[in-house]
């Protein structure tokens, strides 16, 4: 007897921790501070988007197995947000056998959503979640933050990124890798030790992949106005050749792949191509929605374009 009834993978409730209390970013504190998030209308600083990717690598390692460190594609729409004492899982549709796609998300104790996304096995990922987004944005009106932006602007210089243990990640980031393992919410022996890595290598875990897409971004010299608070609104990983290693030279090219805007937002899409430190072969990819806070930027609306 057969069922066509969905079946999904559910992972146990997680506490992620916040490390961006601190976070920088054109000389002022950003929305992981709890007064700049209580300024701005959050009730605290919340838990940085990504941190809720490592949630899923051991239920998408379930379904495709090694492959998923090498091929795998995570894209998110980030729904609400998340501070440190809330607890989330992780959920994935089960595939049928031999399917390279399926979606997935995470949720609160209390059944809150956090993100949905897609999860696919490449080369072939189909329409990606964040694909299906960027294609049904309306045309923008007249910006003000980004006006000075347009799609199809690449970054200003190639950029060398490495991801040691012991690095500290700068003011963006104001961790170690060996920090984040620390409290990451879901650990492997795979992310500090090599012997233990079926690559031969340790691997730098997904939501680290972010950290690294992220660490140069200011050398881009992508010309936002400000000061201004932006926050991650959607966020796509895809490996291509991957894994990514701990301790190895990466390259990245950027470029503006969207524009958009909301009642509150002034968003700019980058695509981050990661390549050998060759600049040859890509390895990976990152694509991520920044959304600029109106309100953050000072006379928004006394300057704001009619």
């Amino acid at each position: 007897m057969s069922f066509d009834t969905p079946l999904t993978l559910v992972g146990p409730l997680r506490a992620p921790r916040q490390m961006l209390q601190d976070q920088e970013y054109g000389g002022h504190s950003s929305i992981h501070d709890d007064a700049m998030a209580e300024k701005l209308g959050f009730r605290a600083g919340p838990i940085e988007g990504p941190t809720h990717f490592s949630l899923f690598p051991p239920l998408l390692a379930k379904i495709w197995g090694n492959a998923w460190f090498e091929r795998g594609c995570l894209s998110a729409h980030y729904q609400n947000m998340v501070v440190e004492g809330e607890e989330v899982r992780a959920i994935v549709e089960i595939p049928p056998e031999g399917a390279t796609r399926t979606l997935v998300r995470a949720e609160k104790a209390d059944g809150t959503p956090v993100l949905e996304a897609s999860a696919s096995l490449g080369p072939d990922h189909g329409q990606t979640l964040l694909e299906a987004r960027m294609a049904a944005l309306r045309p923008t009106g007249k910006l003000l933050i980004l006006e000075d932006l347009h799609v199809g602007m690449t970054g200003a210089a190639d950029e060398r990124v490495t991801m040691a243990p012991d690095q500290h990640m700068g003011a963006l980031y104001p961790f170690s890798l060996n920090e984040k393992l620390a409290r990451i919410t879901e650990n492997s022996p795979w992310y500090s030790d090599g012997a233990a890595s079926p690559w031969g290598r340790a691997i730098i875990p997904l939501e680290m992949v972010s950290v690294l897409a992220e660490y140069s971004s200011h050398s881009a010299k992508f010309p936002v106005k400000g000061p201004a608070v932006g926050l991650f609104a959607d966020q796509e990983i895809r490996m291509i050749d991957g894994p990514l290693f701990v301790g190895e030279t990466y390259l990245i090219r950027r470029e503006i792949a969207a524009l958009a805007d909301s009642r509150r937002t002034e968003s700019y899409w980058v695509r981050s191509r990661i390549f050998d430190a060759s600049g040859k072969k890509q390895v990976a990819e990152m694509l991520l929605n920044h959304a600029t806070l109106k309100d953050s930027y000072a006379g928004y609306s006394e300057a704001a374009p009619v």
